[in-house]
C-alpha cells in the first residue's frame, strides 16, 4: 500500500484542545507530521503538546480566534516563518447555540432563535473556515499544493431539528469545499469535507444517559464514533493515499441515513 506521506508535513488543525480536533492533531503527529494546534483557549496545551511530541511529530501551539482574521493571518504568517510551508489545513473549530426557529405552543411564541444565537455558530462554523483557508491558499500555491479538509456534519446534509444555525453552516461547507475543489485543483490543492455522524466526545458522554441511547438506537453499527474515527478520516483524505479524491463529503457516520 502506498505511504501517507504526511512525515515532516506542516497540518494545522483548529480547535486542536479537545475532542475530534486533539484527536486529529496526535493522528497527524504519528504520521511524523509537524502539528499546529489553534484554540481560543491554551487550558489543554501543556498536554496536548506532550501527547503530540510522544506520538512521534513537532508541537506549535496557540491561541487563535479563528474568527478573527488580523489573528488568522499572523498565526499563518507565524507558521510560515517558523517551518517555511502549510501542507494541510483542517477546520475542525465549532460551537452549537441551539434553539428552534420559532417554538410555538399553546398558541402563542415561546421563543426564537436569537441574532446573536445565529451570528455566533455563522461566524465560527463557516466564516472562520473561509478565514483560515484563503489565509493559507497563498502559501499552498507558493509551494505547489496542499489539501484543504472542514468539518461538515450529517446535519448539513439532512436538516435537523432545532439547529438552522448549525444545518446552514455544516451545509455551507459542503459548498465551499465543492467550490475550493474547482477552483484550486489547477494548484494541485484538493479540498473535501468529513460529516460525521454522532461521536462520543466529552460532551456527548456527558449528556443524559438516554440521550445518548437514543443516538446509538439510531446509528445502524450500533454504537457511537470516536474521535478517532474522525481522525483517521483526515489522515487518509490528506494522505497520498487520497492524491485524486477532491471535492467529496465523506460520511463518517455508522451508516446513519436520512429517516433513521
Amino acid at each position: 500500500m502506498k505511504e501517507t506521506g504526511l512525515k515532516e508535513k506542516v497540518v494545522i488543525v483548529t480547535g486542536a484542545s479537545a475532542g475530534i480536533g486533539r484527536a486529529t492533531a496526535l493522528r497527524f503527529a504519528e504520521e511524523g507530521a509537524k502539528v499546529v494546534g489553534w484554540d481560543v483557549s491554551d487550558k489543554s496545551f501543556a498536554d496536548v503538546e506532550c501527547e503530540i511530541k510522544a506520538a512521534g511529530g513537532e508541537a506549535l501551539l496557540r491561541v487563535v480566534n479563528v474568527t478573527d482574521v488580523k489573528a488568522v493571518e499572523a498565526a499563518v504568517a507565524e507558521v510560515v516563518a517558523k517551518w517555511g510551508r502549510i501542507d494541510v489545513l483542517v477546520n475542525n473549530a465549532g460551537i452549537t447555540r441551539d434553539s428552534q426557529l420559532v417554538k410555538y405552543k399553546d398558541g402563542a411564541v415561546q421563543s426564537m432563535m436569537t441574532d446573536e444565537q445565529f451570528d455566533a455558530v455563522i461566524n465560527v462554523n463557516l466564516k472562520a473556515v473561509f478565514l483560515c483557508t484563503r489565509a493559507v491558499v497563498p502559501q499552498m500555491i507558493a509551494n505547489g499544493g496542499g489539501v484543504i479538509l472542514s468539518a461538515s456534519s450529517v446535519v448539513g446534509l439532512y436538516g435537523n431539528f432545532g439547529q438552522t444555525n448549525y444545518v446552514a453552516t455544516k451545509a455551507g461547507v459542503i459548498g465551499m469545499t465543492r467550490t475550493w475543489a474547482r477552483e484550486l485543483g489547477r494548484f494541485k490543492i484538493r479540498a473535501n469535507a468529513i460529516a460525521p455522524g454522532f461521536i462520543g466526545t466529552e460532551m456527548v458522554r456527558a449528556m443524559p444517559p438516554k440521550v445518548v441511547e437514543g443516538m446509538v438506537a439510531r446509528t445502524p453499527v450500533g454504537r457511537l464514533g470516536e474521535p478517532a474515527d474522525i481522525a483517521n478520516a483526515y489522515v487518509w483524505l490528506a494522505s497520498e493515499q487520497a492524491a485524486f479524491v477532491s471535492g467529496i463529503v465523506l460520511s463518517v457516520d455508522g451508516g446513519i441515513v436520512i429517516g433513521t
